[in-house]
């Protein structure tokens, strides 16, 4: 304990975040002033230990639970700053009217545009959402700063898609995202009256980048041709953040392969840019023998670091992950200004409690966690690794080969070390094991950092600066191949036998030990930080329970079973994104035709299901709001195990055997999985999961 009280300072961030995912993970709102009471007390007894106490640990303890309740409050303070109006359920379809604000990551059915409302539908000014995000066909995407009008169907961020998954709602509650929709006409320019300068200035950054992003993947495209091979799409992603150019097939590869950082523009895209301006002007400087004498070459390079950073940021849309990356380096060329390592632990614990004070909820991210438990893990692998003195007098063919050997190792030992520390949440939240990430990670990582960032920064430079195409067809050309280069790595990883395997998710207390025991490896000096080693593997290692045998939309208008560890839904060919999530997450595998399956266990219509061939279990769905006839709801009581109605009737008496769950329980519960039990069914409901929260509206 002595040895680690000069690292008390690194585990500030991680007391920090422990009271913001305490607080995050509360089933009710709780009041401000506790946790103040409790950081207020815990500074005294720190700062009466420190002066009185012979013993410095009760100092350290202290603070860091003062710490804590700091990271509790201002978790709770951040969630009230964040308020915004949200769109009333059943809202239905509405016009809307606004400013484009920015043109986010489409989804599998269209483009999706941000946008600042003036007006939704009949909505009081004070309820109108602060940000709505539509989705419109890929051809009627309108660019940052254009006032539109669309008529759309709105409805309120949607919750978990089974209990326990992804909350979307909570993550829109702090981008200050009121309303998602999708919209019924192709939106059309109208006039408005200007908006605030704030806005004003957020849309003009956009709109730079979308023109930008336009400009790019036009010139790109016109060097590699238009079968480029993802060439365009990935170069304009790791630019602009904007994936629009990125064919469907290259994003999953990316995915498959272990390569999926790919797409969000964060650490590798950062230090590889930042980096790079760091090198060349350090090398510029000393190539001009009479400012080397006159200025740290350096800390001119380490200012030019930090200016590249802060373009960066804003030419990819100041997105969290980008935000976290930026914080990070910016750190690093600080400590270099002021004479200070720029690669430590301690570096990295500021960063980190940097962007906890201005995002408490990132704590509970999966890039959060991936990226700063990644970094800290290689940061703790550089204080480990073993410095040989290099041999005097060898020859150059000898010495190229030891140092060939010692690069290669080491990019080994990262890349697997890397790995391994965000192997548990991406078992976690991803479910999904790349068996060959290792290796994909080696080859396409390094062919990002020493080539495609580069040739991309001075391309995309150019473009900006209005420099001719045709001068930029060299840095085009290379960025092009490089970029084509990481998809073929990526398609030939995920796509080699054997390229991943599912898991299903673990319950939370696995993932809160597998982040115990990653941080104390990293943090904790002696040989006792081996102990985490094995606690990180918690993940992997944690039993799994019986897994659910159906799963229902929190609506009620969509369900699946499971026969034999394979997913059949009874609407396939709606909803396709949550009932995969459910698959994902539970670790069940998809029929290779999904209309085939459903029509082989259920005979369905517009109307109802019902299930035939003895489908185990036997779940009936009525799908409308109209009552049934008394004929039809016994007709589907008769052979039901579980049944599903949407209409709002009491269930006839032949339904006494069956589980019957109808509006009311969707309305108080959101969706739900249903277990085997020996006394019959139990339901598992996600919004007890929730609790009552200000994002946690009843849809």
């Amino acid at each position: 304990m002595r040895a680690q009280a000069d690292r008390a300072f690194l585990w500030m961030p991680v007391a920090y975040g422990l009271g913001a995912a305490v607080y995050l993970g509360l089933k009710s709102e709780p009041p401000l002033w506790p946790p103040i009471w409790a950081a207020t007390l815990a500074a005294v007894v720190a700062a009466a230990a420190n002066r009185w106490s012979p013993w410095r640990g009760l100092a350290i303890m202290a603070a860091l639970a003062a710490v804590m309740a700091c990271g509790f409050a201002g978790a709770r303070l951040r969630t009230e700053l964040a308020a915004a109006p949200i769109a009333p359920a059943h809202l239905g379809v509405v016009p809307v009217e606004g400013f484009v604000v920015d043109v986010a990551n489409p989804s599998d059915h269209g483009a999706r545009l941000l946008i600042a409302p003036v007006s939704v539908g009949g909505l009081a000014p004070e309820q109108v959402p602060k940000r709505v995000r539509l989705v419109v066909p890929a051809d009627d995407v309108l660019g940052p700063g254009a006032p539109i009008r669309v008529l759309a169907l709105v409805d309120p961020p949607p919750g978990p898609a089974a209990p326990g998954a992804y909350d979307f709602a909570r993550d829109a509650w702090f981008e200050g995202i009121g309303g998602v929709g999708l919209a019924m006409k192709p939106p059309t320019v109208i006039d408005l009256a200007p908006p605030p300068w704030p806005l004003r200035m957020v849309m003009a950054i956009n709109a730079v980048r979308w023109s930008l992003a336009e400009r790019l993947a036009g010139d790109m495209q016109r060097i590699m041709g238009p079968d480029d091979g993802g060439a365009a799409g990935l170069a304009v992603t790791v630019t602009t953040s904007h994936e629009d150019w990125l064919d469907g097939q290259s994003r999953d590869d990316l995915r498959g392969s272990g390569l999926a950082h790919m797409l969000a523009i964060a650490g590798l895209h950062t230090a590889a840019v930042s980096g790079f301006v760091f090198f060349a002007l350090r090398l510029g400087v000393a190539a001009w023998p009479w400012l080397a004498l006159r200025v740290s070459g350096k800390k001119v390079a380490a200012l030019g670091g930090l200016v590249a950073v802060a373009i960066y940021l804003v030419l990819s849309g100041a997105h969290p992950p980008a935000r976290r990356a930026a914080i990070t380096a910016s750190v690093a060329f600080i400590a270099i200004l002021f004479d200070r390592r720029a690669i430590s632990l301690h570096s990295l614990s500021i960063a980190a409690l940097l962007i906890l004070l201005i995002q408490p909820e990132v704590v509970v991210s999966p890039g959060f966690e991936m990226s700063f438990c990644a970094t800290a893990s290689l940061v703790a692998l550089a204080e480990l690794w073993p410095i040989r003195p290099r041999a005097v007098g060898l020859p150059w063919a000898l010495a190229a080969i030891q140092r060939a050997r010692d690069w290669t190792l080491a990019m080994l030992a990262v890349s697997f070390v890397a790995g391994t520390a965000t192997g548990p949440f991406a078992i976690q939240h991803f479910n999904r094991v790349a068996n060959y990430g290792v290796f994909a990670n080696l080859t396409a990582d390094f062919l990002a950092s020493v080539v495609l960032m580069p040739a991309v920064a001075v391309a995309a430079l150019g473009e900006l600066v209005g420099v001719s195409s045709s001068l930029l067809s060299g840095p085009l050309w290379i960025a092009g191949w490089a970029a084509k280069g990481i998809v073929g790595l990526a398609h030939f990883f995920a796509k080699a036998p054997g390229a991943a395997f599912t898991i299903p998710s673990a319950p939370t207390i696995a993932l809160a030990l597998s982040y115990v025991g990653i941080v104390f490896a990293c943090l904790w000096r002696g040989r006792l930080r081996w102990i985490g080693v094995p606690m990180a593997a918690a993940v992997a290692l944690w039993p799994r329970p019986a897994p659910p045998v159906a799963w229902i939309a929190a609506d009620g208008d969509d369900a699946a079973i499971v026969v034999q560890g394979q997913e059949i839904a009874l609407k396939p060919d709606k909803r396709a994104y949550a009932t995969g999530l459910w698959a994902q997450r539970r670790g069940f595998s998809l029929p290779a035709d999904a209309t085939t399956a459903q029509k082989a266990a259920f005979d369905c219509d517009r109307k109802q299901c019902a299930p035939i061939n003895h489908t185990e279990p036997a779940l009936a769905a009525w799908w409308t709001i109209r009552a049934p006839k008394p004929e039809q709801i016994d007709s589907l009581c008769s052979g039901a195990q579980i049944l599903i109605i949407r209409a709002n009737i009491a269930p006839p008496p032949a339904c006494a055997k069956a589980l019957v769950l109808g509006p009311s329980d969707f309305a108080n519960g959101g969706s739900a999985e249903i277990f085997r039990d020996p006394k019959g069914w139990r339901v598992d409901w996600a919004q007890p999961v929730r609790g009552q929260r200000p994002w946690t509206i009843i849809q």
